[in-house]
C-alpha cells in the first residue's frame, strides 16, 4: 500500500495541535475569507452532519439488535441486517475524515478494525462466542476490550458469520446480546465524536478559523492543504484498502475473503459510500471557488470520474469470488483501480498544483 504523507497535518495527529512539522504552504495567495468559507462549509456541511448521521444509524442498529434479542424472528433478523447495511454505509461515507477525534483513543479502530491480515479479530470474536464471555454483552465493558472485538467487523460476523442462525433460536441468546453490545459500543463512540465536532470552541473552531493564533492552521493555505489531504487520503484508502486488499489485477493473487464485509455482501455498498463521501466533501466544501477560472475544470473532471466510479461499483456482483474470476467482472475491478489512480492524481497534482503546492510535494508515496 502507498504511504500517505500529509506532512504533519493529517493522519495520526491530535485534533487540536496537528504537528511540529507544518505542511508546505501553497504559493498561490488564497484569500482568507474564501478559505474560511470553504473550511466552514466542509465542517458544517459534511463532517458534522456525517458524524450525526452515523450516530443515528448506530442507534437504529442498537434498537434493531435489541428487538431481535427480545423476540427472535426472520423479519427481525432481516431488519437487523438492513440496519447493519445502513450503519456500514453511513460509516463509509464519513470514514474518509481520518483526522481529529476519530483517530484519538483508538476510536477509528474501535469502529472498524481493518484490515485484519492475520485474522486476529476474527479469532477473538470466535473465541468470545465459544466461551460465551458475558463481559462482552455490555457495551461499557466491551469498549475496554480489544478493538477487534467491538466494531463493525465483529458485528458483521455476529450477523452473517458461521453460526448466525443462532440469532433465530432463542430470546436473549448470548450471540444476540453480544451483537447488541457491539452496536451500543459503536453508538457510544459515534456519540462522543459527534459531540466533540459539535462543540463550538473546540476542533470546529480550529478548522473553521485558520489564523496566526491557531496552532493547527496558521494560514489559509495550511488549512486547505489539510482538507485536500483528507480527499487524497480517502481516495487512496478506497483503492489500497478496499479493493487491492483482495484484488490487485488479473495476473495477481486474489483473496476475495479478505475483502471488507464479504460475509454480508456489503463490500460494494461500502466502497460506493466511500466514493460518495469523497464527491460530497469536494462539492459541499466549495473548494473549486479557490481556483482560478482556467484551473477549475480539474474539479469538474474529478467529480465526473468519481460519479463514474460510483455507478460502476453499484454494478459489480456482490459475489466476490465471481467478481475476481469472471472476465467481465474483473474488467470492472480493473477500471475501478485505474480510475482510482486517476482521481488521486487529479486531486494531488491537479488541485494541489493549482493552489501552488510545489511540484515535489505529494500526499501519496508510490504509484
Amino acid at each position: 500500500m502507498r504511504h500517505l504523507i500529509v506532512a504533519g497535518v493529517i493522519a495520526l495527529l491530535p485534533s487540536t495541535v496537528f504537528a511540529q512539522e507544518a505542511a508546505p504552504a501553497p504559493s498561490v495567495d488564497l484569500p482568507q475569507a474564501a478559505v474560511t468559507k470553504v473550511m466552514a462549509a466542509a465542517v458544517d456541511g459534511f463532517i458534522r452532519p456525517g458524524y450525526d448521521a452515523f450516530q443515528q444509524s448506530a442507534e437504529r442498529m442498537t434498537g434493531a439488535m435489541n428487538a431481535l434479542c427480545k423476540a427472535p424472528s426472520k423479519d427481525g433478523y432481516e431488519a437487523a441486517r438492513t440496519a447493519f447495511w445502513d450503519l456500514a454505509t453511513s460509516w463509509a461515507r464519513i470514514e474518509i475524515v481520518r483526522v481529529g477525534p476519530i483517530i484519538e483513543q483508538n476510536r477509528f479502530e474501535r469502529i472498524l478494525f481493518y484490515p485484519d491480515r492475520k485474522s486476529t479479530g476474527l479469532k477473538q470474536v470466535q473465541g468470545a462466542l465459544v466461551k460465551a464471555d458475558e463481559s462482552v454483552t455490555d457495551a461499557s465493558t466491551l469498549g475496554t476490550k480489544s478493538v477487534a472485538m467491538q466494531g463493525l467487523g465483529a458485528l458483521e460476523y455476529v450477523l452473517a458469520g458461521t453460526g448466525s442462525d443462532e440469532l433465530l433460536n432463542e430470546a436473549g441468546g448470548f450471540r444476540c446480546r453480544y451483537g447488541a453490545a457491539i452496536a451500543g459500543n459503536v453508538a457510544n463512540v459515534a456519540r462522543d465524536v459527534a459531540a466533540i465536532w459539535d462543540a463550538p470552541d473546540g476542533i470546529q473552531k480550529t478548522w473553521e478559523q485558520p489564523g496566526s493564533d491557531n496552532l493547527a492552521f496558521r494560514t489559509g493555505g495550511e488549512a486547505i492543504t489539510a482538507l485536500l489531504g483528507i480527499l487524497v487520503h480517502g481516495a487512496e484508502a478506497v483503492r489500497d484498502q478496499r479493493i487491492e486488499s483482495f484484488y490487485k489485477g488479473p495476473d495477481k493473487a486474489k483473496f476475495p475473503k479478505q475483502a471488507l464485509f464479504w460475509r454480508s455482501q456489503n463490500t460494494w455498498p461500502s466502497v460506493k459510500a466511500n466514493l460518495e463521501g469523497l464527491s460530497a466533501l469536494l462539492e459541499t466544501s466549495g473548494m473549486v471557488e479557490l481556483l482560478q477560472e482556467n484551473d477549475r475544470p480539474v474539479v469538474a473532471a474529478t467529480h465526473a470520474k468519481l460519479k463514474s466510479m460510483i455507478e460502476l461499483s453499484a454494478r459489480i456482483t456482490p459475489d466476490l469470488e465471481k467478481a475476481v474470476e469472471d472476465t467481465g467482472e474483473r474488467k470492472k475491478l480493473d477500471t475501478l483501480l485505474a480510475d482510482g489512480k486517476d482521481v488521486i492524481a487529479k486531486l494531488n497534482d491537479g488541485y494541489g498544483g493549482a493552489i501552488g503546492l510545489s511540484s515535489g510535494f505529494s500526499f501519496a508515496d508510490g504509484d
